[in-house]
């Protein structure tokens, strides 16, 4: 938790805002493995039950920053990485009907030295001390190498920028929510491989997933959400096979009035990857996100958060993810 401190500090924390009851809320955030190797397959972003108004147009805009840093050497492999990555990405989303809505997303990645080193010491320091591997690697500007039995699996160049792999997407509504009952919807998605595999930027192979989002207002203003997911990659990253992966999601959502919202939210991802002999890639990823939800006009809605490696599965995950979201909808 200790990066989520300084995240505080950034957006800052609101009081005294008054509660409209019954006001809608804005859903889990669409968070997704930023790992930088895990990403390579298919993501089932974090997501609300409720589906679009048939005809209703959403355009979303993302702009994540995510500091990955690694340093593992062990008798099978060896793994040095130091780097940020930004991913820009474009979601379209759209209502078929009442119950169904489909939608695609087009990503971009930038890989660099990033902007987040000196803050995460400071907080580090502050906190529970520098980790093991910003220790190692205090010196080293970039690195992003990771090899095998004296082959290299993994080489991203300083600079580099490039298109990711597109992805579409389902939603069908199986139940709305009631005084008793949570809504509940069946999802798919499939991967197709647009992105450069030598720039680590996609897998080269199309992936398929499905999931099931479920949401339910247990008090007023209070909403929990939760979400599971199972991927199924195909053919191999690096010469690594690759095996299905199970992802999930719970979050809480707090209303302080119907335009602005706190949530909490908790994610684990299994790995892709298997007997790579490194725990960077072998070991499953466990988060924790905290961010606000804005209403800024009554179509356009502004969302901020932050993503905090938890170390229950020790050196596995993304350092640090700061993002922002914006989402406009059209009525039809």
């Amino acid at each position: 938790m200790r990066h989520l401190v300084y995240f505080l500090c950034i957006i800052g924390f609101p009081c005294g805002l008054p509660l409209l009851a019954g006001a809608e809320g804005f859903g889990p955030f669409p968070v997704r493995n930023f790992q930088a190797l895990d990403q390579l397959v298919l993501a089932m972003p974090g997501e609300r039950a409720a589906v679009l108004r048939k005809g209703d147009f959403d355009i979303r805009l993302e702009a994540a920053n995510t500091a990955t840093i690694a340093r593992d050497q062990e008798e099978q492999a060896d793994v040095t990485m130091k780097f940020e990555t930004v991913r820009a990405a474009l979601f379209l989303r759209y209502g078929l009907t009442d119950r169904l809505e489909i939608g695609v997303e087009v990503p971009g990645y930038h890989r660099y030295r990033g902007f987040m080193e000196e803050p995460i010491l400071g907080v580090e320091r502050g906190t529970t001390g520098i980790s093991p591997a910003r220790k190692a690697l205090r010196e080293t500007a970039y690195a992003f190498n990771i090899s095998n039995g004296g082959r290299t699996m993994f080489q991203g160049a300083n600079g580099a920028t490039g298109l990711g792999d597109i992805s579409f997407y389902g939603k069908y509504q199986l139940l709305k929510e009631t005084s008793t009952l949570p809504a509940l919807s069946f999802r798919v998605g499939v991967k197709a491989p647009t992105g450069d595999a030598d720039q680590v930027f996609g897998s080269g192979h199309p992936d398929a997933g499905i999931g099931l989002a479920l949401d339910k207002t247990f008090a007023t203003g209070w909403i929990v959400y939760a979400n599971l997911n199972g991927v199924f990659p195909t053919g191999q990253i690096a010469g690594l096979d690759l095996q299905p992966v199970i992802s999930g999601l719970v979050a809480v959502e707090y209303l302080w009035t119907e335009k602005f919202s706190i949530t909490a939210q908790f994610d684990y991802y299994s790995p892709p990857f298997h007997g790579t002999g490194t725990r960077v890639l072998d070991k499953g990823v466990t988060e924790s996100v905290l961010g606000v939800s804005y209403r800024v006009l009554p179509r356009l809605l502004w969302q901020v958060y932050g993503v905090e490696n938890l170390d229950f599965i020790t050196g596995s995950a993304a350092d640090f993810t700061l993002s922002t979201v914006l989402t406009y909808r059209f009525r039809s």
